[in-house]
C-alpha cells in the first residue's frame, strides 16, 4: 500500500512541476522542478534567464542562450538562499537532468529524483545512479 501511495504523491508533484514549467518564457522547451521534503514543497523553479535579464531564452537562430538557467538549478539556488536544506529531499522534474545539473543535484544532497520525460543525453542520470540517488521515471501521469 505504501508504494502505491508514494506513486500517487509522485504523480501529483510531477503534475505540479508541469504546471510550474508553464511559467517559463522559453519557447524551445519549458521545464519545471519542485524540491519536496517531508511532503512539503521547499523550493520550485523553471528554466529561464537570470534575474535582471530579458525574458527571452533563445537567440536569433532559435538556440537557447548559454546563460539560461535550468529548472533544477533555479530550484536548488532558491533553496540555497533560504533557511531550508535540500539534504534528503526529492526533486520532481519534468525532464531528466543534464550533466551540469546532475552535479548540482548530488551536491545539494537530494536523495531522490522523479522525472517525466527523458533528456536526449542520459549521462546526468547515469552520474546520479552512480552517486546513489534513487531515480524514478514516470512516463504517464495517470
Amino acid at each position: 500500500m505504501k508504494k502505491e501511495k508514494q506513486r500517487q504523491y509522485d504523480i501529483a508533484y510531477l503534475k505540479m512541476a508541469h504546471e510550474w514549467s508553464q511559467l517559463s518564457y522559453c519557447n524551445r522547451r519549458k521545464v519545471g522542478a519542485l524540491i519536496v521534503k517531508d511532503k512539503m514543497i521547499i523550493s520550485d523553479g523553471y528554466n529561464g534567464t537570470p534575474t535582471g535579464f530579458e525574458n527571452i531564452c533563445e537567440d536569433e537562430e532559435g538556440y537557447t542562450k548559454w546563460y539560461v538557467l535550468h529548472a533544477e538549478a533555479n530550484a536548488i539556488l532558491k533553496v540555497a538562499s533560504s533557511t531550508q536544506s535540500a539534504k534528503g529531499s526529492t526533486l520532481y522534474i519534468t525532464m531528466s537532468p543534464c550533466q551540469q545539473c546532475s552535479k548540482l543535484i548530488h551536491q545539494a544532497g537530494i536523495s531522490r529524483l522523479v522525472y517525466h520525460e527523458a533528456y536526449k543525453d542520459d549521462s546526468g542520470l547515469k552520474f546520479l545512479q552512480k552517486a546513489g540517488v534513487d531515480i524514478t521515471h514516470l512516463e504517464t501521469l495517470e
